[in-house]
């Protein structure tokens, strides 16, 4: 159902906006339209130019929010704790919060500048000296780094003949190789000229190590574990802090969200300056009966002005549309919104989509046990994550197991289980001219002929309520198409069950008359609705364009009824698949390999499902929502969203 929307204006003290948002419309669902659009012909409005001064202690109170382990439902204050202890209690946390990350980041800032030692250290670690004695040499320099491989190898051909200097190898790879070079003080600036003419990298070693390369590179692993340990203590008692205060934490966020979201209608508000005095207006959409008990609430306030206006919409635009349905069909307004949401002088069509979605869906995929599968599957899912296509699939499962039922089938096995009404493959019917035919076909077609006409009336009802009399009478959708079809429908039941057919004068009435209603369409439409627009092209290409579109209409009768047999194809393709299966798990022969048949029907249940289902909704939107649905309705969106507040607590 579609909720009855009312437009309201909201005045009073500019100071005052706050506490009127907070204490009366929090209570309920409102669409704030922007006051100084909507009020365009007042004079002397004015925007709001304000900062939102919550906006980032809500960031920061966000931010606590997820460090906390659980972040479940929470214990309400008894009364509303006030905005400036909201602020002092987030302000406080944060500077505990800085003060254990400023820990923290020291700690890390430490380990980094062990691990630049350590990686300096590593390709050193087989030389076995001490560094200190060896870098405070009184006649002998020493040098560390790493030189290419093809240098390296060069190098060595000259390196004792042409330079007097000791070269030993620490760590080799690919591209380099990693030593130092011992020379004496004489030498050291023939020496440094040789290597660094050989692409020698000097790797600076300070004077602060203690042992041999290997039992220093030891002791900054074992430090580097060591801070690392402090900073896991660091992060436990950020973590330990936001618990310690999970209560308040999380109710500090959601105030401080709805004292934003408050703060943020000025966005779309309005102000005055009348008589030195300053007001504020909002204006917006709501439910009727919110806008009642709006009213009746604040009745006794001095300091809030209420106007609310009827007949909004003729003059300023329809009202957004809020859907409010029984919660077992709540899940299939998935499909209207994936569609488009019904205007207000529309229906809603919900419920019809969803039984008429959740029968076909059995009726193309009957499986006792499958169908179960399909229940509980999608209700788990839809319980635990309250995911709308889940809450389909379990309601479309229930159908499936009760056709599964009514045609005997049970995992593909026919033979547990009587058929209560048919077997899909086997059932046959003959008919007069067709000859015989399977009876889920005729079925199928049949049901096919009665949602075309229940479509035609939804049509003829949107029609009435947007008093579009051009649609409601003359169109192919409208009563002079239903009354074309219907009479086509019982002119076929009747000659199929043998009966006398109607004669040539019911024919020519019945079929002549609204074929003209449909070529003639255009006019008529004008005439009953006293508009005098002359038709624009000349009659002649009139006749010809309404014979072609007449032929059109004509055509989709046929390809939307025939359309519907696929309903009856999928009800006798899963009955014939399933018999693959059973044939390939070897239960035909009263042998069953038992893990094949699991696999089948998952597979069979999974693509096949997938299938059917999209097949449905093609036929919900094709050839049932193209006769009566537009869906050119915009969502209703109010500021204070109450189904997404429930959810957080």
């Amino acid at each position: 159902m579609i909720v009855k929307m009312k437009f309201i204006n909201i005045s009073g003290p500019r100071t005052d906006i706050d506490r009127v948002c907070d204490q009366y419309l929090s209570k309920y669902e409102m669409q704030l339209e922007n006051a100084l659009t909507e009020l365009k012909t007042t004079e002397n409005l004015l925007p709001f130019v304000e900062v939102n001064p919550y906006k980032d202690a809500l960031a920061k109170a966000e931010s606590f929010v997820e460090l906390l382990s659980d972040k479940s439902a929470y214990v309400t204050p008894s009364k509303k704790i006030d905005k400036d202890d909201l602020l002092d209690f987030i302000r406080d946390l944060n500077h505990q919060y800085l003060e254990l990350m400023e820990k923290k980041e020291l700690l890390k800032t430490k380990r980094q500048e062990l691990q630049n030692k350590l990686s300096v250290l590593a390709p050193f670690q087989s030389f076995d000296f001490k560094l200190h004695d060896v870098l405070n040499f009184q006649f002998i320099k020493v040098r560390f780094g790493r030189i290419e491989l093809d240098y390296f190898r060069r190098l060595e051909k000259f390196l004792y003949s042409e330079v007097k200097a000791i070269f030993l190898e620490g760590l080799r790879n690919e591209n380099y190789v990693y030593g130092c070079y011992f020379v004496s003080n004489s030498e050291a600036g023939k020496a440094d000229s040789v290597f660094s003419s050989m692409h020698f990298e000097r790797i600076d070693i300070a004077d602060e190590y203690s042992g041999t390369p290997s039992e220093a590179f030891d002791g900054f692993t074992k430090d580097i574990e060591n801070l690392g340990k402090e900073i896991q203590q660091m992060r436990d008692s950020i973590k330990a802090l936001m618990d310690s205060h999970r209560n308040e934490l999380l109710y500090t966020r959601n105030r401080l969200e709805e004292l934003s979201n408050i703060f943020d209608v000025r966005k779309v508000a309005a102000r005055t300056d009348q008589d030195q005095k300053d007001y504020y207006i909002l204006c917006g959409w709501m439910s009727e009966k919110d806008v009642d008990k709006f009213v009746a609430e604040t009745a006794g306030d001095p300091n809030i002005f209420i106007v609310v206006e009827e007949g909004r919409e003729k003059f300023f635009g329809d009202p957004p549309t809020k859907l409010k349905n029984p919660r077992i069909f709540k899940p299939f307004e998935l499909f209207i919104r994936m569609y488009g949401l019904p205007s207000h002088n529309e229906m809603d069509p919900t419920i019809f989509v969803a039984l008429t979605y959740t029968f076909i869906f059995g009726a193309m995929f009957g499986d006792l046990g499958q169908g179960l599968v399909l229940f509980i599957l999608g209700g788990v899912i839809y319980f635990l994550k309250k995911t709308p296509l889940a809450g389909v699939l379990s309601i479309a499962g229930v159908f499936s197991a009760f056709f599964g039922f009514m045609f005997g089938s049970v995992f593909g096995f026919e033979n547990i289980i009587h058929a209560r009404w048919l077997k899909p493959m086997e059932a046959m019917t003959k008919l007069p001219f067709i000859g015989q035919l399977n009876t889920v076909f005729i079925i199928a077609i049949a049901f096919g002929m009665g949602i075309n006409l229940l479509s035609m009336v939804f049509q003829i009802v949107n029609a009435a309520k947007c008093k579009d009399k051009e649609n409601l009478w003359f169109s192919n959708n409208g009563v002079a198409g239903f009354v074309f079809y219907a009479f086509i429908v019982l002119t076929v039941v009747l000659y199929m069950t043998g009966h006398k057919t109607p004669g040539n004068i019911l024919l020519l009435i019945f079929l002549g008359i609204p074929i003209l209603m449909f070529l003639f369409k255009e006019p008529l439409g004008n005439l009953v609705s006293k508009n005098h627009k002359k038709i624009g092209e000349s009659k002649g290409m009139f006749l010809v364009q309404g014979f072609f579109e007449l032929f059109e209409v004509m055509l989709s009768y046929f390809s939307n009824t025939l359309s519907f047999v696929r309903i009856g194809a999928f009800a006798v393709s899963h009955a014939a698949i399933m018999e693959v299966v059973l044939m390939l798990s070897g239960a035909s022969s009263g042998h069953t390999n038992i893990p094949i048949m699991i696999i089948g029907n998952i597979i069979v249940c999974g693509l096949e499902g997938l299938i059917v289902g999209i097949q449905v909704l093609r036929l919900e939107y094709y050839e049932m929502f193209s006769r009566f649905y537009k869906g050119t309705g915009r969502e209703f969106k109010p500021f204070n969203n109450h189904d997404k507040a429930t959810q957080k607590k």
